[in-house]
């Protein structure tokens, strides 16, 4: 089931910037594209892959404060099982 979440103006714009920059990882790349297809649709969810990918940008010392603000926004759109 789809939780009826999307991503906000804020990730938006945080996610066009990880998108933009040419040192964002393609692990970071993948999170933000995955948040802005997220942006006007609840139905739209992160799938496992990009899970992943979030869970490890999170714990990353090195990622921005945008790619960990996406990375963030992406797990909250997870589906949980239940």
């Amino acid at each position: 089931m789809a939780k009826s979440e999307s991503t906000g103006k804020k990730v938006s714009s945080a996610a066009a910037k990880v998108l933009k920059d040419k040192s964002s990882s393609k692990a970071e790349k993948a999170v933000a594209a995955s948040a802005l297809t997220q942006t006007k649709s609840a139905k739209e969810t992160t799938g496992k892959a990009v899970a992943a990918s979030a869970s490890k940008i999170l714990r990353d010392p090195k990622a921005s404060a945008a790619a960990k603000s996406v990375a963030a926004s992406a797990l909250t759109q997870k589906t949980k099982k239940k």
